[in-house]
């Protein structure tokens, strides 16, 4: 194997070639120092702002040192795929009509996990092809199902800085897109770390229905929507139910608002148009799915992973943060008898609400 430096500036310009023939919007190389990153997790889990999220601090130090999750790696290679399927004024009718069922747009869709693994390993494989004697296992596809800290390696390797929010902006592709990593132990030439553009601006703080963004970059998932959604399986806090308004699967009400976002591009990926009319559906139609209904219409979607009885629980603090209604009332009652308590109980406040 050749591993002159004019040899891996090659192979890593043909690496971004094979990732945009693939599909990918951007690809970007780094190296595995992450002690910034690190210090901001630690910072972070020490705070508490992890919630239920055991996960994030269960894998050591493997989260914030790639070598040591995969043995031999030098080098990330990072991917972003835009997902982006209608426009800002779409959402926003969806969002503020409070009898309408909104889902947060990346989970609209077939779930990206598989799609972007299957590409990564795709390049993997040109690479493979391209480096004779690269010996198998030297290369591991990552997709937001790993101990990886995607967004720092993303800022690092030059696709987008990470915002106020926590997420990650690119300049000219604002903020509608996935992460994925192909971690390697190929000695490749590092891109430049994207540079932070979110000046004074503080619009994310100051939308966030429920000022989980406790200061700019620290997100207290304890109170953000999408972890009180999705990453929360018990009861949701009673404050901070009325704040929900009908969210009923994550939030994106950030990224609506930032203004980086009118450079965002509608994606190509038909896999990502909404499915099912997920989009444009109504609390008490989607309140209504039994459990069968629930796994169809889910089939293939990021949404299953939260299972009926959940999905039942956030459709109820939606109903419950509904205009008054007889058919509302109706349909709460017709769940007063489910076998969770979690839904029972959430049922129950909603009716009080719309008995209020």
């Amino acid at each position: 194997m050749d591993t002159s430096e004019q040899a891996m500036a090659d192979l890593a310009l043909q690496i971004k070639h094979w990732g945009q023939e693939l599909g990918f919007q951007q690809v970007g190389i780094t190296d595995t120092d992450l002690l910034e990153a690190e210090a901001h997790l630690h910072n972070w889990l020490a705070n508490g702002y992890h919630g239920e999220m055991d996960y994030m601090h269960r894998h050591g130090l493997k989260r914030s040192r790639p070598e040591l999750l995969h043995s031999g790696t030098l080098r990330v290679i990072s991917v972003r795929l835009d997902y982006l399927s209608e426009t800002g004024v779409t959402m926003n009718q969806n969002l503020t009509d409070p009898t309408s069922a909104y889902i947060s747009r990346y989970a609209l869709g077939r779930d990206y996990h598989k799609l972007m693994r299957n590409r990564l390993q795709k390049l993997a494989d040109k690479i493979h092809v391209e480096v004779d004697d690269l010996k198998p296992g030297s290369m591991r596809a990552f997709v937001d199902s790993a101990p990886v800290l995607e967004k720092a390696l993303a800022e690092k390797a030059g696709l987008g800085w990470i915002g106020k929010h926590s997420n990650v902006i690119n300049r000219k592709a604002g903020s509608w897109f996935f992460l994925g990593e192909l971690f390697t132990n190929l000695p490749l030439p590092v891109d430049t770390p994207a540079t932070a553009h979110c000046g004074e601006c503080v619009a994310c703080l100051d939308v966030c229905p429920t000022q989980a963004i406790v200061a700019p970059y620290q997100v207290d998932a304890q109170r953000c929507v999408s972890y009180l959604t999705i990453e929360l399986h018990g009861s949701i806090p009673e404050n901070l139910r009325p704040l929900i308004g009908n969210r009923i699967y994550g939030c994106d009400d950030c990224q609506l608002i930032c203004p980086w976002n009118r450079f965002a591009k509608m994606s190509g990926e038909q896999d990502f148009s909404p499915r099912h009319r997920l989009n444009a559906q109504q609390l008490l139609d989607v309140f209504s799915w039994d459990e069968t209904t629930f796994l169809a219409k889910t089939e293939g979607s990021a949404i299953r992973r939260i299972g009926h009885h959940r999905w039942l629980r956030n459709i109820a603090v939606a109903l419950g943060n509904s205009p008054k209604s007889s058919l509302i009332v109706d349909a709460l009652n017709s769940r007063l008898s489910h076998e969770a308590e979690t839904v029972r109980e959430h049922v129950q406040w909603a009716l009080a609400r719309q008995g209020e």
